[in-house]
């Protein structure tokens, strides 16, 4: 089957199902906006083998939260379509750009410890090596980099320069993720791994979750695969993988885990082990706009520190600063679709959505919404090129939403 018939397929049948679903719900009054739970149905538990295969993707993991905590995970297909190794609940997937908002998160606690103004040029803690002479650069800020209004590329080869003057209109950039990394490694003075563990990780309970590579981490995690039939025969170029395998003899000879590097060990260890090959910043294993690798509940719960409530430990950023993530403040799509600090913003038949997905090297799709009023959200990972269409439709059935930015 082509690649448009198995898309066209799960789709047509997506729409059926879901619109049945939803039709369901609103005879029992219980629509998108009321407290039902997104729990994903027996129904489509049942069903979601079938959808896999349809798709084109040997694994998944969904988690949910519900009331403001993790209330549901469950893991599905394999880890490796070639040896059959199982998906389990301690699987750890490429998160790939839903990194973002989790660094976005720590930034902004930084902001809460007066560490970090979010209104100060970057230039002015941390100038890398590889500006260009554009006078927008010395006008960058955090603020704009965690709402993509920096000006920046995606990623680039060349020395950095700007499309538009910052804080003017919405440029996705990993570079300027890149940039606000070198920037929090400088005040805290250890690398990003460190520093996520320190100020996230270890608190919010989340175990499974590395901006780093060791056997360990190489056993649990799941392998990449393109779209059936090429997927079922060879698996595609593995490219975190094959870096994290390459560098952990240099790690090590250093005698230093991959995981407390920083960006100056991360450069010298891709020279010694690759000295013909300029080292690429969206080829960094330890990587702030995509590095991250965890397990879909780890994910959950960050979701969860997102959810309205009265109170908040003492770890957590402030009231303040998670409503500035979760604010629109600069329009995507007209504005039914903006960006807030860190998180996508939708505007949906039941209030704001915060969301994000991610895409690794084609071969990891990652997703994940929330409702910060109710307490609820949702997350996919998986381990193929077709995981998009295979998360929207899981979000899309679990919870009653129509989000067509998903399918476009």
């Amino acid at each position: 089957m082509t690649i448009f018939g198995r898309r066209a397929l799960l789709f047509g049948s997506s729409a059926l199902i879901v619109g049945s679903a939803a039709s369901t719900r609103a005879r029992a009054g219980q629509g998108p906006d009321s407290s039902a739970t997104w729990i994903p149905s027996g129904e489509l538990v049942r069903d979601l083998p079938r959808l896999m295969r349809i798709a084109g993707v040997p694994g998944a993991a969904i988690a949910v939260v519900d009331r403001g905590k993790l209330a549901w995970s469950r893991s599905f297909g394999v880890k490796n379509i070639l040896t059959g190794d199982p998906v389990r609940d301690d699987t750890l997937f490429e998160a790939a750009s839903m990194t973002k908002p989790i660094f976005a998160y720590v930034v902004m606690r930084l902001a809460d410890e007066k560490r970090l103004n979010l209104d100060k040029p970057l230039v002015q803690y941390r100038r890398p090596a590889n500006l260009g002479g554009d006078p927008n650069l010395e006008r960058i800020t955090a603020r704009h980099v965690l709402e993509h209004s920096s000006g920046l590329p995606n990623w680039a080869s060349e020395p950095l320069v700007t499309s538009s003057t910052p804080g003017s209109r919405y440029s996705y950039s990993g570079e300027a993720f890149i940039w606000l990394q070198l920037v929090v490694e400088t005040i805290m003075g250890m690398g990003l791994g460190s520093v996520m563990r320190a100020k996230l990780f270890d608190p919010a309970g989340m175990p499974n979750s590395s901006f780093g590579w060791d056997e360990e981490i190489a056993a649990s995690t799941v392998f990449g695969h393109s779209e059936p039939p090429e997927g079922e025969q060879a698996l595609p170029a593995q490219p975190t993988r094959d870096l994290g395998n390459r560098l952990l003899p240099v790690a090590a000879k250093w005698r230093k885990p991959i995981a407390a590097w920083t960006f100056e060990d991360s450069v010298a260890a891709m020279r010694e082990t690759d000295p013909k090959t300029p080292p690429s910043t969206h080829d960094l294993l330890v990587n702030s706009a995509g590095g991250l690798l965890m397990t879909v509940s780890d994910y959950a719960k960050f979701m969860a520190l997102m959810m309205d409530r009265p109170e908040r430990a003492a770890w957590e950023i402030s009231d303040a600063a998670r409503q500035a993530m979760l604010t629109p403040r600069l329009d995507v799509r007209g504005r039914d679709i903006s960006r807030g600090l860190g998180w996508e913003l939708e505007q949906s038949p039941t209030g704001l959505l915060f969301q994000h997905s991610g895409s690794n090297y084609g071969i990891f799709k990652t997703m994940g919404v929330g409702d910060a009023r109710s307490g609820r959200a949702i997350v996919v990972f998986t381990n193929a090129a077709n995981g998009n269409a295979l998360a929207a439709r899981i979000i899309r059935q679990a919870t009653g939403i129509d989000r067509l930015k998903s399918l476009i």
